[in-house]
């Protein structure tokens, strides 16, 4: 039986992702962990043309609609997503010839029972590549179009940034979710020191770099995979973006103090809370799902911390024992996710309007359940990792409408290319003493 190649891994990874709904993130996590035996330059192929794959596959369906006549919207899901991925390929990894991805394209296309379309798939890709330099794009004087294909954005998720921020500003966005970055990572100091981390990490054979301006924070490259690092495995080391690390420095929990953390999972921020309390006060990290909770109680064990503990709680369900019970209750709520698409491409497919506004409505929902477990003089966190105004700014300002006996003590929209990080928000309020 022959062995599945790594064009073929990439391919069913695309579909699962595309075809089946399967977030971009969790499936590639599992496609490698199932091929674990691969050589680290084929995991990293795979990797490559995935991800990029869905990072530009508004551009891909842009330049095949210009060589095809049947349109990408019509075609066969496999036979698109081998076309996508092929130009890709051809556009982007340099080190791979035009004339083998056509090739590899066509033997897909018949492992797949498209026999009668392989004529097809053959002569889109060598017309492309014969003809390159035709390709156009369009005019910059469209600025919707020119930045929706230019930084693989849907028009109306353009639409709606250009209705807040300038054509630079929106540009500059896109562009930054289509940057190759260094993994970011908060070293766990109840464990280990920074300096032994970072140590441990070169040992390893991992690239690292610290933070010029956040403690404890490091950019890593250069691995295989996170699970075959003994570092993480210890739970040295959590990966977290630098933005993520801003909410419990803003929290600046005292000792002693009771948090409740009401979306905790996978326990990220919930563990740095539990880490700056420095063995004292208590953590709740809280979700919903047996799974969500699985990963917390994982997550956990591995920190070594003892002030934490996961608990099942719906958010959205007030939860009488709780009330006025917390120092601080973070809300780190479900949102859209538009602030990490340079690491969660097919999100920018899946979200719609009518989705935002449905999560624009859970998230007021849950903030008039926490609020309650807020001790007088307390502080609740708000933060998402959008950079949708409704979401964020504007459901502040609904909140402290609604609830007068609260006062905004800081705000933060950080935007990709702006600020250090994910597109992230953060707002700080404060419940007035009793």
């Amino acid at each position: 039986m022959a062995q599945i190649t790594g064009r073929e891994i990439a391919l069913e990874t695309l579909l699962l992702i595309t075809r089946d709904g399967e977030y971009s993130h969790i499936a590639l996590k599992n496609v490698l962990d199932k091929y674990q035996y691969l050589e680290k330059k084929e995991r990293a192929f795979i990797t490559r043309v995935v991800n990029g794959t869905l990072e530009r596959m508004i551009e891909m369906d842009y330049i095949l609609n210009q060589f095809s006549k049947v349109k990408t919207n019509k075609m066969k899901p496999v036979i698109r997503v081998i076309l996508e991925s092929s130009v890709y390929q051809m556009r982007y990894m340099d080190s791979v010839p035009d004339r083998a991805v056509c090739n590899e394209a066509v033997k897909m296309a018949v492992k797949k029972g498209f026999v009668n379309l392989k004529g097809f798939v053959n002569g889109v890709l060598r017309n492309i590549s014969r003809h390159a330099e035709k390709i156009e794009y369009p005019d910059s004087d469209d600025t919707v179009r020119y930045i929706s294909v230019k930084y693989s954005l849907p028009e109306w998720l353009v639409k709606e940034w250009l209705f807040v921020y300038d054509a630079d500003t929106v540009a500059g966005i896109g562009e930054e979710f289509l940057k190759e970055k260094p993994l970011s990572i908060r070293c766990n100091t109840s464990r280990i020191s920074e300096d032994r981390l970072e140590e441990m990490l070169k040992s390893e054979g991992v690239s690292v770099e610290r933070d010029a301006e956040f403690s404890g924070a490091f950019y890593i490259a250069g691995y295989d995979y996170l699970a075959k690092l003994e570092s993480f495995r210890k739970g040295y080391f959590y990966v977290q973006d630098i933005s993520s690390m801003q909410v419990a420095r803003w929290a600046c929990p005292k000792d002693g103090d009771y948090i409740i953390d009401v979306c905790a999972a996978p326990g990220g921020k919930a563990l740095h809370l539990a880490e700056l309390l420095k063995g004292s006060g208590h953590v709740e990290a809280r979700d919903l799902t047996e799974y969500k909770l699985e990963l917390l109680r994982e997550n956990i064990k591995k920190s070594g911390l003892s002030n934490i503990e996961a608990v099942q709680q719906d958010a959205a369900v007030f939860d009488i024992k709780s009330v006025c019970r917390a120092d601080i209750v973070l809300a780190d709520l479900p949102c859209s996710g538009l602030g990490v698409l340079g690491k969660k491409p097919d999100l920018k497919y899946k979200m719609t309007p009518q989705m935002q506004k449905e999560l624009e409505e859970l998230q007021k929902q849950i903030l008039r359940t926490s609020e309650r477990y807020v001790k007088p003089g307390g502080r609740l966190l708000y933060s998402t990792c959008t950079i949708h105004r409704p979401e964020n700014e504007e459901n502040t300002a609904w909140f402290l409408s609604e609830y007068p006996g609260y006062k905004l003590l800081r705000e933060q929209q950080m935007l990709p290319g702006k600020s250090c990080g994910d597109g992230f928000y953060i707002a700080m309020l404060e419940k007035e003493k009793a």
